[in-house]
C-alpha cells in the first residue's frame, strides 16, 4: 500500500496532514486576495461586536479560535465568515507567540452545522454559486497550507462546510458525545460539497467510504469516524481542547516534511485500497458500480449524485486543482437547479415547523410526564418506542391479551437490540430505555397518563369504547389522541364527556422510520391540547403538521385518489410492473400497487369506504379491489396479494390477473403518462384540501405529502410542483383527463381561479388557505 493510501493510524503516527495541497495561502487560481477583498460577495462586513470568531492565546503557544455565531443556537458559516476568517488567520500567521492553532466551537454540543443555506437565495445565476464555492475553497486551502499546525476540536454536529473545514485541518479530535456526528449532507439539498470536500474526503478515508458519505448524506458517529480515519482521536469533552492543543504542538516544525510527502504522492494512489491504482479498467469498474447503485436509488431524478461521482473521479485522475475547479462549477450549476430549489424549500419548511406551536393562539403546551398507548401492534409499539427512546418518557402499553402485550414488548426490544448491534447505543442504554416501557391487558397504570394514544383497529365503535374507558380511569384533562387514518375525530369525540381533549395523532408506519406526525384538531379541540400534542410529537423526533378534522384529514385524503387511479389503470389492462415502475421512476419510493399490498388490501377497502362516504364519486374505487377480498387476498399480512411473498420467487403474482378478470394490454401507455395521471389525482385533491381550510398552509401540505406519503422531494411537494408547472398547465392537463375518464378529474375550483388570475401558492401573489373562489363563496358558509 502506498503512503497516501496507508491506514489512518500510520498517517497519524508520522503527523501527515492528509490533504495534499499547496503552500500557505495559495489560491486555487490567480493571486491571493487581501483580507479586505475576501468574503464580500454575499454580505456586508459585520460590526466587531457581531463577529463570530474569537481568539484565545494559551501559554503553551497554541491559539484557540472559537466560532460562536451570535444569537443562534448552532454555528453556521455565514456570508461574512470568509472575510472574518482571513483577518484572524492573517493575524495568527504573523504572531511570533503563536506556534499552532486549535479551531473549536464556542457553543456547547455544536461545532459547525454547515453553511448558511439562506445564502443560496441570493444567487442570481450559477456564476454566483461558483464564486461562493471558490471563496470557500480559498479559505479551506488557507487552513490546509497554513505554516502553523491547525487542529479541529470537534464537539457536536460537524456537518457540510463544518466538516470541510475540519478536513482542511492537519488533524481532527472529536468528543465521544452522542451529539457528535460528522457528515456531508449537501446531496440532500441538491448540491455537492463546495469547499473542497469532494477532493479531501476521498484522500483521507478512501474512495468507497467517501462516496458513501457524500452520495447518501449519512452521518457517522465519532468512534466510527476514528475507525475510518476521519478523526485522529476520540476523547471526553472535558479534555477536548487540551488534547487538541497537544496534537497541534506535536506537529510544530513538520510543515516542510508534510509538504514534501504530499508532493511525492500521486492523486491516483488513493485507489490503492482497491488494488486499482494505475489500472484504468479497474478504476472505471469502481465508478461504474457506484453509478449503477446511484441510479437504482435516484432513478436519475437527482442531478447532484451524478455530479459528485464526476467531480470525485476527475479530481483523482486529473489532480487536486482540477477537482476543485470542477467542484466549484458543479456547485454553482446544481445550486441554480429546480431540484435544489425544491429540496431547499423543504429544508426551510421543516425548520419553520420546529418553531411552530401548532396553534395561532399564544397557548403554551402542558407538560407530559407519562404516555399511554392502546394497542401493542406494529403501530402502537412503534409509538411506544419513539416515546421512550426519543421523548425519554415512560410509556404504558395495553393490548387485549398476553400474546399481544408480549408481541409489542418484543417489537420495542428488537428495535433497541438493533441499535446496539449497529452501535448507535450501548447495551446498558438500551436496557435503561426498555425499563421505560411497561404493558398490561387492562387499564391499570393509565390513571396518571397525560396523553393516551389510541392505535387499535380502524373501527369507530371500538375507538369510542376505548375513549370511554380512558375517561373512566383517567383524569378529566387526559388527552385522548386517536391514531386513526381516516375516521373523522369529531365522530370519535361524540362518545366523550370532554370533547375538547380529543385530538388526532396520525403516525405513519413504521413509526421509528417515518418522520411525519399529523395532528388533527376538531372544532372543539382546545388549543392547549393541540400545542401539547405538537410538542410531544417534536420530542418524538417528528415533523409535525396540524390539520383540520375531516374524512382522511390531509394525507389519507390525497393518498386515496392516487391509489384509486392506479387501480383504475390496472383494471384497464396495464400491468402492475408498468404502474409501479412508472411511479418509482417518477420519484415515489414505492409504487401504488405495492403500497396497497403493504397497507393491506382489506384495510385499504375499509378506508376507501369511509372516503367515498365523505367525498362521493371522486373517491370511488374500481370494483377490482372487492374481487381481491373475495379471493382472500389481503396483501403482505397473509402473503397473498398483488405480489409474491414467502418463497424464493419474487415479484408480481401473475395469478392476480385471473382473479381480477383482467387481460393485459399488449401496448400499454408510456410510464410517464401513467405517473402523471396518478400524480395529478393526488395534487388536485391537495388543492381541494387547501381550498377547504384542511391545511393551515401550503408549506404544511408539502411537508405532509413528502414526509408522510413519499411525494418526490425533488419536486418540493404538491404545492411547489403546481407553482413550478403553473396552475394553467395543471388545469389544462386535468381537463384533458376529465374528458377521457370522467368527473373525478374535474379541476379543483381553486386551481381554476388561480389559472385565471395568475396566482400561486408561494410568493408575492400567493393564495390563502380556506378561501374559496368567489363563485363558491355564497354556498360554502366560509367567512372570507
Amino acid at each position: 500500500m502506498t503512503e497516501q493510501g496507508a491506514p489512518a493510524g500510520a498517517r497519524r503516527a508520522r503527523g501527515e496532514r492528509a490533504n495534499g495541497e499547496r503552500p500557505s495561502g495559495e489560491r486555487p487560481s490567480g493571486e491571493r486576495a487581501s483580507s479586505s477583498q475576501r468574503g464580500r460577495a454575499f454580505s456586508s462586513e459585520r460590526a466587531p461586536e457581531e463577529e463570530a470568531l474569537h481568539v484565545q492565546r494559551r501559554e503553551d503557544g497554541v491559539a484557540v479560535v472559537r466560532i460562536d455565531v451570535p444569537g443562534e443556537p448552532v454555528n453556521t458559516l455565514r456570508g461574512s465568515f470568509v472575510g472574518e476568517f482571513h483577518r484572524v488567520f492573517d493575524t495568527l500567521e504573523h504572531d511570533p507567540h503563536v506556534d499552532a492553532v486549535v479551531f473549536a466551537s464556542g457553543k456547547k454540543g455544536s461545532f459547525i452545522a454547515g453553511a448558511d443555506i439562506a445564502l443560496f437565495d441570493q444567487f442570481r445565476s450559477a456564476e454566483d454559486g461558483v464564486r461562493l464555492s471558490r471563496l470557500g475553497q480559498e479559505a479551506m486551502s488557507r487552513i490546509a497550507g497554513f505554516r502553523k499546525p491547525v487542529v479541529a476540536a470537534i464537539d457536536g454536529a460537524c456537518l457540510g462546510g463544518g466538516l470541510e473545514l475540519a478536513l482542511a485541518c492537519h488533524a481532527r479530535i472529536a468528543t465521544d458525545s452522542p451529539e457528535t456526528a460528522l457528515g456531508l449532507p449537501e446531496v440532500q439539498l441538491g448540491v455537492l460539497p463546495g469547499s473542497g470536500g469532494t477532493q479531501r474526503l476521498p484522500r483521507l478515508v478512501g474512495v468507497s467510504a467517501a462516496l458513501d458519505m457524500m452520495l447518501t448524506g449519512r452521518r457517522v458517529r465519532a468512534r466510527r469516524a476514528r475507525r475510518m480515519g476521519l478523526v485522529d482521536d476520540v476523547v471526553r469533552a472535558s479534555i477536548l481542547i487540551d488534547v487538541a492543543a497537544a496534537a497541534a504542538r506535536s506537529r510544530v516544525g513538520q510543515a516542510e516534511e508534510q509538504k514534501r510527502l504530499s508532493e511525492m504522492l500521486s492523486d491516483r494512489e488513493v485507489l490503492a485500497e482497491f488494488a486499482l491504482a494505475g489500472n484504468p479498467v479497474g478504476r472505471a469498474l469502481l465508478f461504474d458500480q457506484a453509478h449503477r447503485r446511484m441510479m437504482r436509488k435516484s432513478r436519475g431524478n437527482y442531478p447532484a449524485p451524478k455530479r459528485i461521482l464526476q467531480v470525485v473521479r476527475l479530481g483523482l485522475e486529473d489532480g487536486f486543482d482540477a477537482g476543485l475547479t470542477a467542484e466549484a462549477r458543479a456547485f454553482g450549476e446544481l445550486a441554480a437547479s429546480s431540484e435544489s430549489q425544491h429540496l431547499r424549500s423543504l429544508f426551510f419548511a421543516t425548520t419553520d415547523l420546529k418553531k411552530d406551536s401548532g396553534s395561532d393562539e399564544p397557548v403554551r403546551p402542558r407538560p407530559v410526564r407519562k404516555v399511554g398507548v392502546l394497542g401493542a401492534g406494529l403501530m402502537g409499539a412503534g409509538v411506544a418506542h419513539v416515546t421512550a427512546t426519543k421523548a425519554k418518557l415512560p410509556v404504558r402499553m395495553k393490548d387485549r391479551d398476553a400474546d399481544g402485550v408480549l408481541s409489542g414488548l418484543r417489537y420495542v426490544r428488537g428495535l433497541l437490540d438493533g441499535d446496539v448491534k449497529r452501535r448507535r447505543r450501548t447495551a446498558s442504554e438500551a436496557h435503561t430505555l426498555m425499563l421505560q416501557v411497561s404493558a398490561t391487558t387492562d387499564f391499570r397504570g393509565f390513571a396518571d397518563a397525560d396523553v393516551v394514544v389510541e392505535a387499535v383497529f380502524e373501527d369507530l365503535a371500538l375507538k369510542q369504547n376505548m375513549l370511554r374507558e380512558v375517561e373512566r380511569v383517567g383524569r378529566d384533562d387526559v388527552i385522548f389522541a386517536s391514531n386513526t387514518s381516516s375516521i373523522p375525530i369529531a365522530h370519535i369525540a361524540e362518545a366523550s364527556a370532554h370533547p375538547e381533549t380529543v385530538v388526532g395523532m396520525h403516525y405513519f408506519s413504521p413509526v421509528h422510520k417515518m418522520p411525519l406526525l399529523e395532528v388533527v384538531a376538531t372544532r372543539d379541540t382546545a388549543p392547549w391540547v393541540v400545542t401539547t400534542c405538537v410538542a410531544l410529537g417534536k420530542k418524538q423526533g417528528k415533523h409535525v403538521i396540524v390539520v383540520r378534522d375531516g374524512a382522511g384529514f390531509y394525507t389519507t385524503r390525497i393518498l386515496i385518489p392516487f391509489l384509486n387511479e392506479a387501480a383504475h389503470i390496472l383494471s384497464e389492462g396495464v400491468s402492475i410492473e408498468v404502474i409501479d415502475g412508472a411511479l418509482v421512476d417518477f420519484g415515489f419510493p414505492v409504487g401504488p400497487i405495492k403500497l396497497i399490498d403493504e397497507v393491506g388490501i382489506d384495510v385499504g377497502a375499509k378506508i376507501g369506504g369511509v372516503m367515498k362516504e365523505a367525498l362521493g364519486d371522486r373517491a370511488e374505487p374500481p370494483a377490482v379491489l372487492e374481487k381481491l377480498i373475495e379471493d382472500q387476498r389481503f396483501g403482505r399480512k397473509n402473503k397473498r396479494g398483488f405480489y409474491l411473498y414467502g418463497g424464493k420467487k419474487k415479484g408480481v403474482d401473475s395469478s392476480v390477473y385471473d382473479a381480477l378478470g383482467i387481460r393485459l394490454e399488449k401496448n400499454p401507455p408510456e410510464g410517464r403518462t401513467v405517473a402523471w395521471r396518478c400524480a395529478l389525482a393526488m395534487v388536485n385533491e391537495a388543492a381541494r384540501c387547501f381550498e377547504e381550510g384542511i391545511l393551515r398552509s401550503a408549506r404544511d401540505g408539502d411537508v405532509g405529502a413528502v414526509f408522510g406519503l413519499g411525494f418526490p422531494p425533488f419536486l418540493g411537494g404538491p404545492f411547489r410542483w403546481i407553482d413550478w408547472i403553473g396552475a394553467r398547465d395543471v388545469v389544462r392537463r386535468l381537463r384533458d383527463l376529465e374528458k377521457r375518464y370522467g368527473p373525478r378529474f374535474a379541476p379543483a375550483p381553486l386551481l381554476v381561479s388561480m389559472a385565471a388570475s395568475d396566482r400561486t401558492f408561494f410568493g408575492r401573489r400567493q393564495v390563502q388557505p380556506g378561501v374559496r373562489p368567489r363563485s363558491q363563496r355564497a354556498s360554502s358558509g366560509l367567512l372570507v
